[in-house]
Parts: C-alpha cells; structure tokens; sequence
C-alpha cells in the first residue's frame, strides 16, 4: 500500500501546483495598454522572456523629430540580459518627440539604456533631458556615467505617471551645455497599471497630521525588495511587471536578522485593501525577521539602507504579512524611518485581524539633507508583547515629483573604489582603444543600483562604525531613539558584543564562528608585523594588505589580511569568510587561524602559504613554469575542495568567486581554494537555485547567472572551466589587448575547439609536452564547464573523475605504460571507484569525505592579488 500512497500524494501536489499556476494566470493583471517598443529596429522582435517588442523604423511609431537615425550598438555585454531591446537603438541630435496613443490612467513608464558605442559616436557624449506630461523624467542625464558609478552595463528607469488625456508624449533633448551632446534611448516601455499607489493620502513622518495629496503627482521607481525572499522577475509579478530584489545588499551593520518562509500548508489571503495587484504571492510568504533571542533584540535595530537624491520627498512602502503568530500583541514593534518615528505599536495581526493576510503600510519621507534614506525596526518593549521581535516582508521606495514637476536627480559620482571600466587589466572587460569611446560592465541586471548601493552601504557603515556613529549621525550611546550596538551601558564605546561577550567589537561574529577560531588582540597583531611594516607587505586585495607575520613569539609564521577602511569590501565578506571557514575543514580549503575586531579593525589571520597564488606561477611573474603534471594535480586538488564545498559540507555551498588568485599553493605545491567573503549557502530541497545579486569576477562569470540572477552550483562549475583554460594557456580570462574575438579565453578557447586549432594558443612552455588523449579530456572537461546552460555542465564530482583520469593518462605516457581501462574508459585506478557507483562520483564522493577529516598546518591565506570585478 506504500507505493500506492506515494504516488497519491505526488498526483494530489502536482494538481495542486497546476492549480496555483491557473488561480495565478486567472487573477493576474491584464493592461489596457502594452507598449513595448524597441526603438531604431525595423520589425517586431522578442526578447529572453518571450515578450514582443515593436521597432520603431519605417513610420511604425509616431515620431516627431528633425535630426534622428537608427544606430545599432557595436558590442554587445555579456551581462545583457537579451539583445532586444538593447543591441538597437535610436539616436536625437535635437529634440524629438515619440507620441503613444493610451488609455486615461496611471501608467508606467520605463526606458531603457545601453550605453555603448552607436556609428563614430562615443558613449561619454550622451548628455540630455526626458520630459513627459509636464513633469521632467531625467535632466542633463548620462547613462554612461550612471552605469559606472552603478556597475552596470544597462540602465532602466521606471516611472509611473497618472495620464489625463489619450495621448502621451515623451521628449528626448539633447543638453544644450555639452557641446557634442545627443540623447538616445533603447527601449520604451508604457503599460497601463491598476490603482494601487494613488487612491490614498500619505502621513508625512516628521510633521504630525500632515498628509501629502499625491494623486496629481508622479514617481519613480527606486527599490523594490522582497525582503528575505528571492529575486523575482518581471514575468512573474501578476501581470504588473515590475522586477523584486534581494533586499541583502541593503541591510545596515551586524545584525542582519533571520529569514523566514511560510510552510506549504499556508495559504496567503488577500483582502479588499491588499490584492495580489499590491504585491506577488511570494512577497508575503517570504520575511525577515529580527531573531529568537529577546536579549539580543532589545539592543539593536533591524536597519535597511538606501541612497537617495537629496531635496526631494519619498513614499516609502512596506509589505507586512504574519507568518508565525495569530493573537495581537504577539509581536509588536516601532518603524523608524530617518531617525524619526513613524509608526509606533506595529501590530501585523491587529491590522490583519488574521495570520497570513497581507497588509501594507504607506509613510512619506523629505530627504532635505542627507542623500541617504534608513528604515530601521525595533521591539516595542512598553507594549510588552509576547515576543519581542520585530519582521517585515518587502519594501518599495518612490520619489515624487517636487513642486516644478521634476523627479530628476543628479548623476551619480563614480566612485574611485570601482574598477575603471576602460582599464587595461586582466580583469576588466573588453573596451574599444579610442578614449573617446566608453565601455562599461554590467554587474546586477535591473533598474536598482543593487551593486553600487552595496559598496555604498558598506562604505558608509565602516566609516560610522569607525567613527562610533550611528544612522542618525550621534554617537551610538547618545542615539535619539537606540543605539545600535547594544542598549543601556552596552555602548560601542564599552566595546562589549552583545553576542559573545568578549572584549572586542566582535558584533559581526556569531558565537559559534567565535568559539571555533582563536580571537587576537589588536597588540598581537601588531607585533606579529612590526606594527604592519610595509616591507612584510605580501600584496594587495580588494579587501586590504596582506603581511606576512608570526605568532605565538615567532613559533609560527602566518598570513595577516588587514581591511582597509575604504575598501569596497567589508562587513559582510569578513563575518562570511570567518563564518564559512571556522566550520570548515578539507585538505584543500583553506584553514582560518583566527581573527581580530579589537579598535574597529577587520584583520583575519590564516597560515602562511609558501607558493602564493596559481596565477603568478602561470604568467606576469618570473617563477619558473609548472609542470604539466604539477597543473593537473592543482586542478585536481582545487576541484577536491569545490566537490566538498558542493557535497560533502553539511550544507551546499556555492564559492562564487572561483579563480586563479583564490587557488592558492602551499609549500608543496598542494591546491587550496580560498577567499569565501563571497560564498553563499546552496538552494534547498525545494529549489533549483539561489536568486541573488550577481558577484564575481569579470571574465570566470556563469552567463546563465548573469542573465537571469540565479545562482547554483554549476556557476563555480564554470568558473572552474576558465580556470582548466587559463591553467592549459597560461593567459588571463579576460585581456583587451588583444584582438575582439581573443579577448575572452573561454570565447577564444571555445571557438579554437571547435575549429581543431586548441594546440595552437596552449602554453608554448607545454608543446610536446602533453599527451595527445590527456589534452583530449582535459579540453573536453573545460568545455563542458562552459556550457552555456548549467544544466549541460556537469558537476564538480564528474569533473574531478575526468581529470583524475586525465591524470592517469598522463602518467602511463610518461611511464611508457598503457593504461589499463575498463569498458567505460576509465583507467584501471578507478575500477574500485566505479565498484560504487555507475558513473563514479560516489566513489569520488567517498573519497572527499576521507580527505575532509585530513587537516594540514601549512595551509592558506587569502587573494593577495586584486579581485577587480566584483
């Protein structure tokens, strides 16, 4: 009867997920209007998500302009998340006006920007106005300036706007202070929107009874976050399109919170205030919360950071929906927005009436004087609820027009911490030689400034954190309402975690990392390096110096990764690499000694490693070359930690910065994968991948991730076939020195397989060197990796096997042998492996967990090179 029951319950689920689908299809929005043009393209065309886009060539479009040509664009950016309707586009050279025929309404509106190179025009020229209906969308507006400052390849500006009349006009005019200036634009979106911002008036925090009439006004778009949930795409928002993000990025200092998910017996109920049109299903069934311990919850605040135009006013919307409590006054909590209370005694149920009915709440904030907007939670202790704990389920951020009717900012400062996109470094990306032309690289897909708010983010709060300072500018004891690192005499200026109870700013650190690595003070660190000598200065990374020190009265030698306050790395990348390294253990990972945050410093400690970094033993170093057999068994060592990362770890782990500078070689040559400030925990049982923002270094990153955000294993697994071609070529990933078609090895490496010249662009230091069926597996596992799909990539397990038998290869050549193989192919050292299994991997499997009980004293220290990119 067992298997009978089974399949009952798998025929009951699947009619069940089929009937969401229909119940999601059937209350989905449908628009009045759908404009979607893809503007200097002649026909219709359909981009990555299956939408239709019209062209506007050939009198398809009303548009009124006296000097106008379609372009096409000369590169296309790996990033882009699909040609059309970026790869077209049209350009004004005077003021030109497109005319759409719609319904009256609210509306969105969103443009489209791809700031390449178009004919003999340079990018850094493009300087102009967008104006609508009265109000002005952009002023004096540089996309290629905003795409560096955000690292970004494409820009996309949404707006909403109430239309009066059936008629709508967008004017694009070139500025007239920039003498070589034109505006250009890839694509026009107008979609006709349900009532859902206007209807109400707003509270404006600050001003008691004060409320803001903003039906007549119009916004734009600046974040929308599902919070403690995943990204979610345009194509999966009910019909309204709008695109939610990882609300990660954006969370301020140590205390993070945890995330929840509603259970699947569930069911989300929306009421008459809050429709499915309000926010997606998976918005409300996703939240973070502030954590279990009441203790700690009472000595921080639950804080989100953004950055904002200064002078302007905005709606701040949040999502509510309560996933774990039905009584009131279960959980209740105050809103804070700016340092100004704007809700005091939030109490979902009390709104709901219900658990699992969605609510939302509006608030409207000036942003006269600081270009950055905080909204922070924190428990109600008078209220003296059940449990004090604070949560919140998704945020949207709108920028109202000011009273002239401009909703246009300044452009951003890029900021002197990003990589210069035109740069000449093995990192960077391709870019064209002419300074006049400008290239830049995407990072994040979307319209929020997912990456470039992170290096804000985490730029801002290390120099507060330096300064003793909290949100609001005092200092974190004197806080008008808390301070954030810990209440009543647990000030920042005591020093005293409210974690571990140590004597140290150790805020950033659980307490089980702590206990699992050593703790030094500031004084044994400067000791160890001569009060950081700029002579045991091992290298430079994105995160800061690297010495080389000792311990323990100079028993033992150590590698010293010390943060530099202005780096674009920080807080979050030293709390994950302490995290994820103190609770693992692998021959070839590397081993955490310790850490120190003693003085508001970041310094983590790690064992010396002899041989540094596989890149500088492969090319732009005088080292003498490896061997071919020394290379693959570094491959093979690095792909043992990736296969355990993966495994063997309690939980999946995805390295996400895989790399020549991050495989590191101890003094005998042994692999050891390092830096994990970027890794993060795998998609559980019940999902395929990790919806995250995209990070990396340019050049080793999956496509597939950078399209569509999502992340799995099989992105390290590529990554790791750039690294097989850099190991067989001795050439960086990414060189634009070289002609277009080489910039990129894995394009180039790809392309010369498939034209039988391979032998030609390996190392000349290999010729004659490789065995012909050695180099035959070798090259057909890194073109594997690179599959364009990562379903067709295979996983870290099979890619050992392969080299492991590439190996095998190799060694019977040199021996003079011929290998012993079985009917699989597989030479006769792996007869036991596939004793195990089928395919081998199991017994490969088995062999990880072996290694991850075997622990070395000489292992790793982490990235002493740049990690331009990320």
């Amino acid at each position: 009867m067992a298997m009978p029951r089974i399949f009952l319950v798998l025929i009951l689920y699947s009619v069940a997920l089929r009937f969401k689908g229909l119940v999601a299809q059937k209350d989905a929005y449908v628009p009045v209007d759908s404009i979607l043009l893809n503007c200097g393209s002649s026909g219709d065309e359909t981009d990555s998500d299956g939408r239709k886009w019209k062209g506007d060539v050939g009198g398809k479009i009303d548009l009124t302009s006296q000097s106008d040509v379609p372009v096409k664009a000369q590169y296309q950016d790996p990033s882009l998340p699909s040609t059309v309707p970026y790869m077209s586009a049209r350009i004004f050279s005077s003021e030109s006006t497109y005319t759409f025929q719609v319904t009256p309404g609210p509306h969105w509106i969103r443009l489209h920007f791809y700031p390449a190179s178009y004919s003999s025009l340079a990018a850094s020229d493009s300087f102009f106005s967008v104006t609508t209906g009265g109000f002005t969308l952009l002023h004096n507006f540089s996309a290629a300036i905003t795409a560096q400052a955000l690292t970004q390849s494409y820009i996309i500006k949404e707006y909403s706007v109430n239309c009066t009349t059936n008629s709508l006009n967008i004017t694009f005019s070139p500025s007239a202070d920039h003498p070589s200036a034109y505006a250009f634009v890839n694509g026009i979106e107008i979609i006709s929107m349900p009532d859902i911002y206007y209807s109400d008036d707003v509270r404006l925090v600050g001003f008691e009874d004060q409320l803001i009439d903003i039906s007549g006004n119009s916004f734009q778009m600046m974040y929308r976050l599902n919070v403690g949930g995943q990204f979610i795409s345009a194509a999966e928002d009910s019909g309204l399109s709008r695109t939610w993000y990882d609300d990660t990025p954006y969370l301020y200092g140590a205390g993070i919170g945890i995330t929840t998910a509603a259970s699947k017996k569930l069911s989300i109920q929306y009421s008459t205030d809050t429709t499915i049109y309000t926010a997606p299903v998976d918005v409300y069934s996703t939240a973070r919360s502030m954590g279990p311990d009441p203790k700690i919850n009472q000595n921080y605040n639950l804080t989100w950071n953004f950055q904002v135009d200064k002078n302007f006013t905005y709606i701040v919307r949040l999502h509510f929906c309560e996933l774990q409590y039905n009584e009131v006054n279960q959980r209740v909590f105050d809103i804070y927005l700016n340092n100004q209370t704007a809700q005091e005694s939030a109490d979902i149920i009390g709104w709901a009436s219900s658990k699992a009915v969605p609510v939302h709440k509006d608030y409207a904030v000036m942003a006269s004087d600081a270009d950055t907007l905080w909204v922070a939670l924190h428990p109600s202790v008078g209220m003296k609820p059940e449990y004090l704990d604070a949560v919140l389920n998704g945020i949207e951020i709108f920028k109202i027009n000011d009273a002239t009717g401009n909703l246009a900012g300044p452009n951003p400062i890029p900021s002197p911490l990003l990589p210069d996109p035109v740069a000449d470094d093995s990192d960077s990306s391709p870019s064209g030689n002419s300074g006049k032309k400008l290239h830049v690289i995407g990072g994040a897909a979307g319209s929020a400034a997912v990456l470039g708010a992170l290096a804000f983010c985490v730029a801002v709060y290390y120099r507060k954190k330096r300064e003793g300072l909290g949100p609001d500018g005092m200092t974190s004891g004197a806080s008008a309402w808390l301070p954030l690192y810990g209440g009543n005499s647990h000030t920042m200026g005591s020093k005293v975690s409210t974690i571990s109870g140590r004597s140290c700013t150790s805020s950033h650190v659980s307490s089980m990392a702590a206990n699992l690595c050593r703790h030094f003070t500031f004084q044994e660190i400067k000791q160890g390096t001569k009060n950081f000598n700029e002579s045991l200065v091992l290298g430079v990374g994105g995160f800061g110096k690297v010495y080389v020190g000792e311990i323990d009265g100079g028993t033992q030698k150590v590698a010293i990764k010390r943060a530099n306050p202005s780096s674009e790395q920080g807080v979050h990348e030293f709390q994950t690499e302490i995290e994820m390294l103190s609770k693992l253990r692998h021959r070839h990972l590397v081993s955490l000694i310790g850490y120190c945050e003693d003085d508001n410093e970041m310094i983590l400690v790690y064992d010396y490693m002899a041989q540094g970094t596989l890149r500088e033993h492969l090319y732009k170093s005088n080292k003498p070359p490896l061997s071919w057999k020394q290379r693959l068994e570094i491959c093979i060592g690095a792909a043992r930690g990736l296969h355990y990362l993966h495994t063997g770890a309690k939980y999946t782990i995805i390295h996400r910065d895989v790399k020549t500078t991050n495989i590191l070689l101890d003094d005998k040559f042994v692999a050891k994968v390092s830096d994990f400030g970027l890794s993060k925990t795998g998609p559980g049982l019940d999902h395929t991948h990790v919806s995250t923002v995209v990070k990396g270094s340019f050049g080793y990153l999956d496509p597939e991730y950078f399209r569509r955000q999502q992340l799995t294993d099989k992105s390290d697994v590529y990554s790791f076939g750039v690294v097989l071609f850099e190991v067989l070529c001795a050439r960086p990933a990414l060189n634009p020195s070289l002609p277009k078609e080489q910039v990129s090895l894995a394009d180039w490496a790809l392309h010369c397989m498939k034209k039988g010249v391979l032998e030609d662009i390996i190392d000349p230091q290999l010729k004659g060197k490789i065995n012909p069926e050695c180099l035959k597996k070798f090259a057909e596992t890194a073109q594997k990796c690179l599959s364009d799909h990562g379903m067709d990539r295979p996983a870290m397990g099979d890619v050992l096997w392969n080299l492991e038998f590439a190996l095998q290869l190799q060694e019977s050549s040199e021996d003079g042998k011929a290998s012993t193989t079985d009917k699989s192919g597989a030479p006769g050292l792996f007869n036991e492996l596939n004793n195990h299994s089928s395919d081998g991997v199991v017994g490969v499997e088995a062999m990880m967990n072996e290694d991850a009980s075997t622990l070395t004293s000489t292992e790793v220290f982490s990235q002493l090179i740049s990690p331009k990119g990320r």
